[in-house]
């Protein structure tokens, strides 16, 4: 979503970082050129104005103008502005989920993506907080509007129910049943999903309001589609006005839209935005970091997300296993290919390049080379092709195995050296990591950029970023496209 913002911007430090020293005059043309890609990515204009008024006294500042590295100074001011702008570091974006059954209202137009929205949010409790939760439906107009959210329920599995759908109720008889259920079951959590409309209008504002006095919400959630632009700044406003609520949560962050309503959401409301919606898919749900999303913005990376994502993905059981090989320096071809399926799992290399600093380089250089998600495809095919004896041992490979793996897989026999290539370099890291014991794992996360201790924070089984042991493998040795 903040491609094109990311790379006015890049552009704008560019021409900053590479001068030695800077002149009053050429922070003010390069203000002059934030205010334009701000108001170009769709911010609202108030928010603009506030924004740069609040940064260019630090930014013409003495201390910038004479500091050693005067491009990078003007880039954290930026930086730490548009934090501030997203809410800021120490703002609470979690739910107030402690005193069950602990209530949440979700809210918004027809077509958000509320409904699914609400199951994702339930999966995330459910699988990382162990929590028992009830989904109930109170849109008794939309067709089928129940049964939807009675499907994904059904889809997201343990932990998560729906409240059985009963004709003919109100939203009101709906929202008390609903209650009631969540005490008897013993649910830790209650999500309450009212009826949108393809607009405001004071029926549904009525009901909406009806249900919030009946159950008390311990949060009141509105969902609003990011690629509405400045409409779903108005419509925020609109429903805060008449509704207690305390946070939101943008949908289709992952589209083609320009940004700039997450950008003056924050500002504008006054209110947390509590998660980032990515895809149609139940795992497609980010939690908001305004640091984090600042860096990504700027080109600077999120590791951390990267991180989390990877951990979520992985396997617990299989992490422990591919731990204890790791110990011993082994690394096979079938642990190759759960790499190749890791990385597809996190969004593909488009998806993973995204959260790695100097993401706008890294994709120029990703499409210059030809490569796409095909390639973790047709690399996992090659593997898929070899016998259970071959994945184990390698060296069994000899030309005529090669031959026939690349005849099974539909590819050259070229293709199958790039994979052999890309494993021993693996391996290679393994028996480095294996022989240097902890003070090799943090030798190599260095290298990689990466602070061990937001790696620790993730926990037992999280999965490492590309290039590193446990991580993804490195883009060289993927291959372009034939």
């Amino acid at each position: 979503m903040f491609d094109a913002l990311t790379d006015r911007l890049g552009g704008v430090f560019d021409g900053l970082l590479g001068r030695g020293a800077l002149s009053e005059k050429d922070v003010t043309a390069a203000l002059r050129e934030i205010r334009v890609a701000l108001l170009e990515a769709d911010v609202a204009l108030p928010v603009v104005k506030d924004f740069i008024s609040s940064i260019k006294d630090k930014a013409v500042g003495e201390e910038v103008i004479r500091s050693v590295k005067p491009g990078q100074q003007v880039v954290k001011i930026v930086h730490d502005g548009l934090v501030d702008l997203l809410g800021g570091e120490d703002i609470e974006t979690g739910l107030r989920v402690d005193n069950p059954p602990a209530v949440i209202m979700m809210a918004g137009l027809q077509g958000s993506g509320k409904t699914t929205t609400t199951a994702k949010i339930a999966m995330r409790l459910a699988k990382r907080d162990k929590k028992k939760v009830l989904l109930a439906s109170l849109d008794t107009r939309r067709p089928a509007a129940m049964e939807q959210l009675a499907i994904l329920a059904t889809q997201v599995g343990e932990g998560v129910s729906s409240l059985p759908i009963i004709k003919d109720q109100s939203p009101a008889e709906i929202a008390r049943r609903a209650l009631q259920a969540a005490k008897l079951g013993g649910h830790d959590v209650l999500f309450l999903d009212t009826a949108g409309r393809t607009s405001i209008d004071e029926q549904m504002m009525a009901e909406a309001s009806e249900i919030a006095k009946i159950a008390n919400p311990n949060e009141t959630l509105l969902v609003a589609d990011s690629l509405t632009g400045q409409d779903a700044v108005e419509t925020a406003k609109r429903f805060h006005e008449r509704l207690p609520l305390t946070g939101l949560v943008l949908t289709r962050m992952d589209g083609d839209g320009r940004g700039g309503a997450a950008l003056s959401m924050r500002a504008v409301t006054g209110l947390p935005i509590k998660f980032l919606g990515t895809g149609e898919k139940l795992d497609g749900l980010d939690a908001f970091d305004a640091k984090r999303l600042a860096g990504r913005i700027l080109g600077q990376g999120d590791i951390v997300s990267l991180v989390e994502k990877a951990g979520d993905q992985m396997d617990t059981e299989k992490a422990e296993k591919m731990a204890k090989k790791m110990a011993k320096g082994q690394f096979d071809l079938d642990d190759l290919a759960q790499q190749l399926q890791q990385m597809q799992k996190m969004g593909g290399l488009g998806g993973i390049m995204g959260m790695l600093p100097g993401a706008k380089k890294a994709k120029a250089a990703l499409d210059a080379s030809g490569m796409d998600d095909k390639v973790l495809k047709r690399q996992e095919a090659i593997i898929s092709s070899m016998t259970k004896k071959e994945r184990a041992k390698p060296a069994l490979l000899n030309a005529s195995r090669r031959k026939r793996i690349a005849a099974g897989a539909g590819v050259e026999v070229s293709d199958v050296n790039k994979v052999l290539k890309m494993h021993k370099q693996m391996a290679g890291m393994m028996k480095k990591m294996s022989k240097g014991g902890m003070k090799g794992m943090m030798n190599m996360m260095g290298q990689a950029g990466v602070n061990p201790a937001d790696i620790a924070k993730m926990g037992k089984g999280a999965a490492l970023p590309p290039g590193m042991p446990g991580g993804m493998p490195n883009i060289p040795g993927l291959g372009g496209k034939k």
